[in-house]
C-alpha cells in the first residue's frame, strides 16, 4: 500500500487468527477505520478475515484487494434473522480465531453469542459512538445497546475510539472488564496539502480561483445536522459574497428533495455545491478553505482527522472528541447553534489565506504528532498480539464441527 508502513511484531508461534465482525462494509468511520487498519498489520503476524453481518457493501472489494478473505452473512438490515448466527457460527467454527473483534453494536451481540457457541478463546467489541442518546437510535438498537450493557463483562476488553464514547456508554450500564481507548488513526501521506488541488477544484465547480470554499462532507442523516450547516451558510451569505459551500456524502445530491428545497429557502442557490459521494477526497480537501462539522452526536470523526492532515483548519461542534481533535488549531461551537457556527466560520474566512495556511500547518503538525495512522494501527497490533498471546494459554472450549 503506498504511503503505508506494515505494523510488526516479534515472530509468535503462526500468525494470530483474528476475525472482524462488524455490522456493515458501507461507507463509514468504522468501515474506514477497520480498512486501513487491515492494510497495516503485518499478515506474517495477524491472519485476518472480515464477516459483515450484512453484504459487502463498498469497502469488501477494497478489503479483499489486501488479499483478506470476507464472508458476508446477508442480514437485511433491521430484520432479526435467526440463520445468520447459525452462518456466523460455522464460519467461526470453521477459522477458529484466536481472537473476534466486533465492530458496531449489532456484530457486538451476535458475536457475543456465536463466540460462546464456537468455542472462540477471546472477544473483544469495538464501540464507534460518543452518545447513546435515544433520539439518535432507532427502537430495536436502544433495545441491543440495553443487552449489551448487561452483557458488557462478557468481552475480554471494550475498546472505544474516544474518551466522549467511553463516557456516554458508562451512563448507560457498561462495565466491561477492561477498557481500552485507541484513537482512529489519520495517513498523513494520503491526506496532505496539494496547492494544485485548490484551482482544479474551483475549475471543475466552475467558480472563479479567488472563490473561497467552506465543505461538510457527511452523509445526509438527522445526525449531521446539515440544516444547521446551511442556515449558518445563510448567514454568511451576505456578509461573504465570495464564499460559496460544497457539501459531499451519501444523498447529498440533487436527488434528495429535502436538501435542495431547504437551500433554496434559504436564498442559497447558486452558492451551494451538491456533490454526492466523493472518492478523491484526498485531492477535494485541501482545495477547501475550512471544513466544518455541523454533527450533533459523533465518536472522533474521521472526516475533521483528515481535513487537518491535508492543511485545512475546521469548524466542529462541542461532540464526542471532536474538539479535542482540534485542539487549538480550530474552533468548536455548541451543537444546533447555527448562529456561532457562522461566526467561527467567518472568523477563519477573515484570517486571509496565509493566516489559514499557517493554522492549517499546525492541524497537519497536530494529525502527525498525535493522531498518526501507523502509530494507532501499532496499537491495535500490540493490543491483538497481548490478545492472541492469551488466547493460546487459554483451554479452548470444545465447539461442534462446522458444517
Amino acid at each position: 500500500m503506498v504511503g503505508s508502513t506494515t505494523v510488526r511484531r516479534a515472530s509468535a508461534p503462526g500468525p494470530v487468527r483474528v476475525v472482524h465482525l462488524i455490522t456493515t462494509l458501507d461507507t463509514g468511520g468504522a468501515e474506514a477505520m477497520l480498512h486501513k487498519l487491515l492494510g497495516r498489520l503485518d499478515p506474517g503476524v495477524f491472519d485476518s478475515s472480515v464477516v459483515s453481518l450484512t453484504d459487502e457493501g463498498s469497502f469488501g472489494p477494497a478489503i479483499r484487494e489486501l488479499s483478506i478473505g470476507v464472508c458476508a452473512l446477508g442480514m437485511r438490515r433491521g430484520v432479526p434473522d435467526p440463520r445468520a448466527l447459525l452462518r456466523l457460527r460455522r464460519e467461526l467454527a470453521r477459522s477458529r480465531p484466536h481472537i473476534l473483534l466486533t465492530w458496531m453494536y449489532h456484530a457486538d451481540l451476535l458475536g457475543t453469542i456465536a463466540a460462546r457457541m464456537a468455542g472462540v478463546p477471546v472477544l473483544a467489541w469495538s464501540i464507534r459512538r460518543a452518545s447513546t442518546d435515544w433520539r439518535h437510535l432507532a427502537p430495536p438498537t436502544r433495545a441491543v445497546v440495553g443487552l449489551l450493557a448487561r452483557l458488557s463483562s462478557t468481552p475480554d476488553v471494550v475498546l472505544v475510539n474516544s474518551h466522549a464514547g467511553r463516557e456516554a456508554h458508562l451512563r448507560v450500564g457498561y462495565r466491561p472488564r477492561r477498557w481500552e481507548l485507541i484513537p482512529n488513526g489519520f495517513d498523513t501521506a494520503l491526506f496532505r496539502p496539494c496547492p494544485e488541488c485548490y484551482g482544479r477544484f474551483r475549475a471543475e465547480l466552475g467558480v472563479t480561483p479567488e472563490t473561497l470554499l467552506v465543505g461538510l462532507v457527511a452523509r445526509y442523516d438527522p445526525v449531521k445536522d446539515h440544516d444547521t450547516f446551511l442556515r449558518a451558510a445563510s448567514r454568511l451569505r451576505d456578509a461573504q459574497p465570495q464564499v460559496h459551500f460544497v457539501l459531499a456524502g451519501s444523498r447529498v445530491d440533487a436527488s434528495n428533495c429535502v436538501l435542495t428545497s431547504r437551500v433554496r429557502e434559504l436564498g442559497l442557490a447558486g452558492r451551494v455545491h451538491l456533490l454526492g459521494n466523493r472518492r478523491d477526497l484526498p485531492q477535494v480537501l485541501p482545495a477547501l478553505d475550512v471544513l466544518a462539522l455541523s454533527s450533533v452526536s459523533e465518536g472522533m470523526p474521521n472526516i475533521v482527522g483528515e481535513a487537518m492532515a491535508a492543511g485545512v483548519p475546521c469548524v466542529v461542534t462541542r461532540v464526542g472528541d471532536a474538539a479535542r481533535l482540534v485542539g487549538d488549531t480550530g474552533y468548536a461551537v455548541e451543537p444546533r447553534d447555527a448562529e456561532a457556527l457562522a461566526a467561527a466560520l467567518s472568523r477563519l474566512l477573515a484570517l486571509g489565506r496565509d493566516g489559514r495556511r499557517r493554522l492549517g500547518e499546525s492541524a497537519r503538525q497536530r494529525i502527525q504528532t498525535h493522531f498518526g495512522l501507523d502509530a494507532v494501527c501499532a496499537r491495535y497490533a500490540a493490543l491483538l498480539t497481548e490478545l492472541g498471546a492469551r488466547a493460546r494459554a487459554a483451554p479452548r472450549d470444545s465447539a461442534p464441527p462446522a458444517r
